[in-house]
Formats: structure tokens, sequence, C-alpha cells
């Protein structure tokens, strides 16, 4: 049977739900969202009553943040309504997602109403967090079973990236396979297979491990402060660390998670560190007092205001008393922080005779002898484990990873010494000559996995490029301290990004000119512009415009721009088609790379922004030109007789308000994307879409040449400035906020002209530019930029 998803439901409108029911909507998928009525009413009250819950939680979608939805209009897909009255709405959906209470009593109930009316062959799935899926689905039809599986999202579900995926043992084989492809390409998940065990990966491991690191933090005299310090990015996990992390997610979900865990598996020896006695001892102090994290105000750290400022108060373990925070300083971690592989930074630090050292010894000893007994019995493949690790909960390495760089022979006595028994199949590997979890090439490369059941490894093949893996196989035909031309094969070269927060600089620049350099001698066809760091570009580099302007060279700071400009404009003009695969924060320049393309084939998280009015300039880079061209010529190549003030006005609002988008799909919606541009969920595969998105276009690829842009004349810009000027008779802006946007309207306006009408884009590019290096002799913007380069904040003076 071949499957297919146009249609689905969810039922269960909480936080959960509704974010299940939001990621459906943002991939174009119609949605019916169904909850309980409302308490209270009864069959035949209107239906605004008797949904209410529903219509309430969709409301409250509509307004949450970080966004769930990636676009306003993804609610126009959503159908509401309650399980009494409108069950019949799933008969003709492909996929039911049951978010409901955990209890599995009322679980089944719904089930056995939803087998009553479903369509055969309907997809039918639970989001529980740790049920048996057996039990679920006991009873029901034959159809049913065979349809039927876990699929548990982590919250957001629009941003977390794992998908546990646990089928039932009658689900069939081939449903299995299409929920992991469309988990993975069309919702942009990281799909793990589990086993039907409590609490399935990556929660089993939290609780257990989590729990084993508060206890030693208990036992050995431990301040928060100390193990939060260790165990954030300095073993390659979030800011969020141990402590801070129970209170984001909720102290009374993780004490009622232990307790559940602990009562569902009585078979497992380690279930006993999820009541150890000093660490039960705090949790039942912050149960009692409501203390439940960051909710309630306080939980391990308790906020307070101190001269304006948050202060977060850490609460001693032992006392069970707020304390002032404190600077914590370790020696060994000032000695390894900077080592920049994550697994050999851990080695280093755990081989530290230090409090540090000891704690994350201690850590990941239990960590890698509870992966070692848990493969086979809640997963049958490593790569899964880790990867529910580092998808669950944003790790950089996962359990088996680091337990490789540390050393697998070398430590398997000191673990043993630690008091943790490893599994017997990890010393059987060792002795057998598999000196490792993970089989590398003489490059590093991953080519397979070692697998208990055959005694060996098997083979690892993956479709993602790597680009450091291209690295490794001398792949980068041209480098640079800030960017790096790499050969993605198929004639098709990617220009990458690496400087300090992928800024847009001159060696970026010099390399865009090399590449297209290389495009004219036919070494490559086609170019990506793209990386793989945390963000796409977060703009130009500002403190190469500070440094120029305090001497007082601003012809260098027209260079740089005019430079900036001819080499966008370069890419735009290129002999074979540009696309940009942009993804995270893309600012600034970043934007106007962006738009510098053929196409774009842009991450779903993609926050595209011109966002230089914040301190102080405008858009010099082609942006304030691109977006003219894209948002204003279309209006008056199609209607010349249109009124043009209100699509001036939104290009003008967009960048005075230094607006951002929220997704790639906003961001089309503000013009940085064109209608035709692909957007792709899931960014491990971006760059692969942006080369075949390169290698469709060359056929019929012709190069972009300069044209018209139209200018709105005076009467545009005194209506601009106006409406600069009420905004700061309204308190919203500052005297010179108005200044920059008069400079702005002036820029739009064709400098004033004194008629609207067409003008060459060099017109523009150059007014765009003459502005942007007034503004940097103003010493206001000056101290916009210094402040921005110190603070990360923007300055209103």
């Amino acid at each position: 049977m071949s499957y297919e998803i146009r249609k689905a439901a969810v039922i269960g409108s909480g936080t959960m739900g509704s974010g299940i029911a939001a990621l459906l909507a943002g991939v174009g998928i119609p949605v019916v969202l169904l909850d309980i009525p409302a308490p209270g009413t009864q069959p035949g009250d209107s239906p605004a009553k008797r949904n209410a819950i529903v219509d309430g939680n969709l409301k409250a979608l509509t307004k949450s943040r970080p966004a769930q939805l990636f676009r306003a209009s993804d609610i126009e897909l959503f159908t509401t309504g309650n399980t009494e009255d409108d069950l019949e709405l799933l008969a003709d959906v492909d996929w039911v997602v049951e978010v409901i209470i955990e209890k599995l009593p009322i679980k089944q109930d719904l089930m056995r109403r939803i087998d009553a009316i479903r369509r055969p062959g309907t997809i039918i799935t639970t989001n529980t967090s740790g049920l048996s899926i057996k039990a679920i689905a006991e009873g029901l039809s034959d159809d049913f079973r065979s349809h039927f599986l876990g699929t548990h999202f982590f919250n957001p579900p629009r941003y977390l990236k794992l998908l546990e995926i646990i089928p039932h043992p009658e689900t069939d084989p081939a449903l299995l396979e299409f929920m992991v492809n469309f988990g993975t390409h069309r919702l942009g998940k990281g799909c793990v297979i589990c086993k039907d065990t409590p609490n399935f990966i990556a929660n089993r491991f939290i609780s257990i491990v989590g729990s084993l690191n508060m206890n030693y933090a208990v036992d050995n005299g431990y301040s928060i402060e100390e193990v939060d310090a260790i165990t954030g990015p300095l073993i390659g996990h979030p800011k969020t660390a141990s402590f801070r992390l129970l209170d984001l997610v909720g102290n009374d979900v993780h004490y009622y998670v232990a307790q559940n865990l602990y009562a569902a598996i009585p078979d497992d020896p380690w279930r006993e560190v999820l009541v150890h006695e000093g660490s039960e001892r705090v949790m039942n102090w912050l149960m009692e007092n409501k203390f439940l994290g960051r909710k309630s105000g306080q939980g391990f750290y308790k906020t307070v205001k101190a001269g304006g400022d948050k202060v977060f108060m850490p609460l001693n373990l032992q006392t069970l008393e707020y304390e002032e925070p404190v600077k914590v300083r370790f020696e060994s971690v000032g000695k390894h922080r900077n080592i920049p592989d994550v697994g050999q930074r851990i080695k280093a630090m755990v081989n530290e005779d230090d409090r540090a050292g000891h704690l994350l010894w201690n850590l990941h000893a239990g960590l890698f002898a509870y992966a070692s007994h848990k493969l086979g019995e809640i997963a049958d493949s490593l790569v899964d484990i880790d990867n529910a690790n580092k998808w669950g909960f944003a790790h950089e390495a996962g359990p088996f990873e680091i337990w490789d760089a540390v050393g697998v022979a070398e430590t398997l006595d000191r673990i043993a010494d630690s008091g943790y028994g490893v599994a017997g199949w990890v010393y059987e590997m060792v002795e057998t000559g598999h000196p490792t979890f993970y089989r590398r090439d003489d490059k590093g490369i991953v080519t397979g996995y070692y697998d208990p059941s055959v005694a060996g490894y098997v083979d690892y093949e993956t479709d993602v490029i790597i680009l450091d893996n291209l690295r490794s196989h001398g792949k980068e035909v041209e480098r640079l301290e800030g960017a790096s031309l790499i050969d993605l094969g198929d004639d098709i070269a990617l220009l990458e990004f690496h400087s300090k927060m992928n800024t847009i600089d001159a060696d970026f620049i010099m390399m865009m000119h090399k590449a297209i350099e290389r495009m004219h001698k036919g070494d490559f066809a086609g170019l990506v512009i793209s990386n793989q760091g945390e963000n796409f570009s977060v703009g130009a580099n500002l403190m190469m415009v500070v440094m120029a302007a305090m001497s007082g060279d601003y012809g260098q700071v027209d260079q740089m721009t005019r430079e900036l400009q001819n080499a966008l404009q370069a890419l735009r003009a290129a002999p074979g088609p540009v696309v940009t695969a942009p993804f995270g924060m893309t600012l600034g320049g970043g934007a106007e790379t962006t738009m510098a393309s053929a196409a774009t084939v842009a991450h779903a998280e993609a926050y595209i922004g011109l966002v230089e009015f914040g301190v102080g300039v405008i858009p010099a880079g082609t942006g304030t030109k691109e977006l003219m061209k894209r948002i204003i010529n279309p209006v008056m190549e199609s209607s010349p007789n249109a009124d043009v003030l209100p699509h001036v006005q939104r290009v003008f609002e967009q960048i005075a308000l230094a607006k951002v988008s929220e997704s790639a799909m906003q961001a089309r919606e503000m013009g940085f994307l064109r209608a035709d541009d692909r957007i792709v969920m899931n960014r491990d595969y971006l760059i692969a879409e942006a080369k075949a998105e390169a290698l469709r276009l060359l056929p019929t690829y012709k190069p972009q040449q300069m044209g018209k842009i139209w200018a709105a004349g005076r009467d545009v810009y005194a209506a601009l400035k106006l409406g600069a000027w009420s905004l700061r008779e309204s308190g919203y802006a500052t005297e010179y906020d108005v200044h920059v946007a008069e400079r702005l309207a002036y820029v739009l306006s064709g400098g004033a002209l004194s008629e609207p009408q067409w003008v060459d884009e060099q017109y523009i590019l150059d007014l765009e530019r003459e502005v942007f290096v007034e503004l940097c002799q103003n010493p206001k913007t000056m101290e916009r930029i210094q402040h921005m380069l110190q603070t990360g904040k923007p300055l209103r003076n």
C-alpha cells in the first residue's frame, strides 16, 4: 500500500497538540483540530460555546512567542471542533495524531471511537511520551493496528528536531518507512526508530542520566552554579546546562516523569537513581513550595530585581536557601574550553583531577554505561541512541560518539572502578578488533557503526552534504581566513562564510569575485552560497566601518560600500546560476546577499531582515534598491496609474522598523524571497537542495541585466517625512530616528525627484551608498554602531 498525507487531524489542542497542528499547517496540510467540549455545555449548544477550549487554544497559538505558526495565514488551514460532536470530521483525513492526557484508559477509549469511524488505511498515531504503544491499541481492529504507531514530538514541535517513531508490533513496514521519510523531508525532523519501552529513548536518557548528575552534585557538595558552569557549552550542551534546564522545563514535570518512570521499569536496576534520598529531599521541598522553575518565578534559581536588572539567585542544595550569585571559575575549564572538537574537549576535562573533572567523569561514565545497557532494549541502533540525545536536547554529540573520542578500551576499567558496569557486548567489540563504535576512513569520516547483533560493523551511508567531509577529501579549492570555495561536484561550487558570526568582510567579497572568475573560466557552471554554521550571516563587519569612520576616512567607507554593491551585482550577472541558501539569522548584508541570486532555497527557520536602521544607517549593499525592485516595481509595471504610496510605505516601514521575518514563509511575504523560491524544512538537506536547484536552472539560465527602478518622487517623500514626524510626536521615535528615516525616504523617492519616474538601478545604488556614507559621518550613528558592537543591543539616542 502506498501512503500520502493530504489532510490531517490532531486531537488535543493544548501546547503540544496545537504546536503539532501548526507544524502541519506550515507545510500546507489542512488540519482538523479537536478537543473536549467546554465544561458546562450540552449537545445542541452553539459551536462557539461547545468549542471554547479548542478555539481559545487556537487563539493563544496565534499570539505565542516564539511563533508556532510559520505565517499568520496558516490559521486558515484549521478546522476546529470537539470530540463529542465532531468526531466524524476524521472520516476523510489521512492521518490522525492523538495528543490527549497521558492516561491509558482515556487514550484507549478515544482510539476505540476513532476505529469505529476511520476510513480503512487511515494512519493513526499517538504522541504519548512513554505509554505502551501496544497497550493503547489493544483490542482494536487489524487494520487499525497495522496503521498505528507512536510519533513522539518534542515541544515546541516547530523548533525541536527530534521525532521518535515507535512502531506497533503489527505496524505495516511500508507505513513505518513512509513516516520516517515524511517526518524527515516534509516535516523537517530528525527521525529515530524506538522500541516500545517506557519513555522511549530521549526522555529515558535525560531522566536517568540527569538524575545521576544531580545525585552526584548533592552527595559531593557541588553548587548548582558549579554544575551549570561545566555541563553547558563546555561539553556541547545548551547554555541552560542542568539546573537551568530543569527550571525551564518545569520541576514538576521532572518530578512526575521520574515517579512514573520508576514505576514503569521495575526490572531496570538503574531506576534506583530516580529515588536518591538527597535529590528527593530537594525535589520534595521544591514541589511542596510550588517552586516549579521559570513558570513560577523560582526553582533552582530565584529571579529577583536589583537596580532594574534581573538577578538569578541559586538554591543551595544543602541548606535549601537562596544565595547571592557568584562567578564560578575552574582552572581546568580555562585550560581546555577552547579545544574546537567537543569530544576532545570532554576527553581533556574528564582526565582533570579537580572538581570539574570529577563531576564530568562521573556524568560521562554513567552515560556511557547506561547507553551500553540500553542498546537492544530501547533501540536497535546506536546511531538512533546518539541522534535522539543530540536532536532531542541540542547536544553536539551523542553518548557513543563521545565515548569514541574519550577512548573505549582506555576507559572500561575506569568506568568499572567508578561503580558502573558496562554491557558485555562492548568488551566483546573491543576484544574482537573493533576499537570504536563508529568506523571511520583515513579522513575521519564515518563509514559504518558497530552492531552487536552481527558482532561487526555495518555500513553507514548518508545523502546529506557535510562541508567538513568535502574539505577532508580535498574539495576546498580556494581558502581565505573568512571564506572558502568548495567543489560540490557536478560543476557546482559552494561559497562558504566562516568569519566570526559569518559577517561579510573583505575576504568574503574577494571570494565572491574568485568564484565568478572561475565560473567565467569554465571551472564551475553554477554556485551555491551558504555555510553550515549557526547562522547564515549577521551582516557586514561593523568594526571595519567604525575604524574607517573614526580615522575620518569616509572615502574608505564609500569604497567598502561600493565594493559590496559591485560584488553582489556581479553575482546577479554571473555566467551561471547563483543560488543562495539562507538559514537562521540572515541580517543586513546577509539579507542583501540572499537577494543577489538567480534563486534562493531557504531553510524554513530563516530569519531575514534589513536591520541597518537600528545602528543609524540604511541598507546600502543593494538592499534598499532590491526591495524597491521586488515590492514597488511589480505594482507600477502592471498598473502604471496605481497609487504607489502604500507600496513605498511598505518598504519604508520594513527598513525603518528593522523588521525580521519569523520564518522563510514570512520572508516570502516580505519580499526577501520570490514566489517561486523554494523552502526546505530539514536544514540537513539545505545545501543538497540548493545544489539541485542550481543544476535545474542551468539549461535555461540567463544572467540578470541591470534594469529600471520606480522612484516615487517628492510628493511621496513628503508623505513619508510626515509619517516619521508623527511617530516622533507620539513618542515612538527619537529625533535622530526621524533624521535617519528622512534620509531613507529620500532614497525611496529617488532623491525627492520633482516627478515620479523610472530610473536606472545604478542611480538608486548611488543614492543608497551616498546616504549611508553621510550617516556614518554623524556622531550619533557612530554611537549606535559602537554600542551595538559592545553590548549587542541597539541604542536609541
